[in-house]
């Protein structure tokens, strides 16, 4: 089982740039634009100088998880080959088979939700990162729309292919940095992420409604 540190390494893999396609254009529609809000995100100073600071902050955690980790490996070789030689042989018995593979699969699922908890300060400090600088980017975006005269932004995902004028990553980039150059690291103790406030806002409002309703039904 490689399950790896796949929460931390969550992020990355939007972080490279993501370049439009290039057409050959003679000319260009003015206030028209092209923006990827997830690769400036990531190529922020705040976001990359986070992901520079974080392994030193959440190091005792980072470790802990490996150290674990090897455990669970350790503990899974010999039951992994043990099942492949029984399921090399000759005549293999196929109850025994599916009990290996359960008893595999338990220790899997149990190790992956183990270092999911272990590593869940990390991946808090990732998600109150993120939000820091999501929730400067509307801003940052009006501010490169006013600079470039822009009226009409589109995401690259609806265009077939643009010329890079229309462009507008790094102008946003540049303004995010200048709203956002770090952001804070670690969230407080309390902090919880966006999309699970509003869920428990939504639950709240909900059961407010449903009391008042059997009030009113009395």
């Amino acid at each position: 089982m490689k399950t790896s540190h796949k929460i931390i390494a969550a992020a990355l893999a939007a972080a490279a740039p993501v370049a439009l396609p290039v057409a050959a254009s003679a000319q260009t529609v003015p206030g028209l634009a092209v923006a990827n809000p997830d690769a400036i995100v990531v190529n922020s100073a705040a976001y990359k100088l986070a992901e520079q600071q974080r392994p030193t902050t959440y190091k005792s955690q980072i470790d802990a998880a490996e150290q674990r980790r090897t455990q669970i490996q350790a503990q899974l070789d010999p039951l992994l080959q043990k099942y492949q030689a029984d399921s090399q042989a000759a005549s293999p018995n196929q109850a025994s088979l599916q009990q290996q593979a359960q008893q595999i699969q338990r220790i899997q699922q149990s190790g992956e939700a183990e270092l999911n908890r272990l590593l869940q300060p990390v991946a808090m400090s990732r998600a109150y990162v993120l939000e820091q600088i999501s929730d400067k980017l509307p801003d940052a975006l009006e501010a490169a729309k006013q600079r470039r005269k822009i009226t009409l932004v589109l995401n690259p995902a609806a265009v077939v292919s643009a010329d890079q004028t229309y462009n507008l990553n790094q102008d946003v980039l540049t303004e995010l940095n200048r709203l956002l150059p770090q952001a804070q690291l670690v969230p407080p103790a309390d902090w919880k992420p966006a999309a699970q406030r509003q869920a428990e806002a939504a639950q709240a409002a909900a059961a407010q409604q449903g009391n008042a309703a059997a009030a009113g039904g009395r």
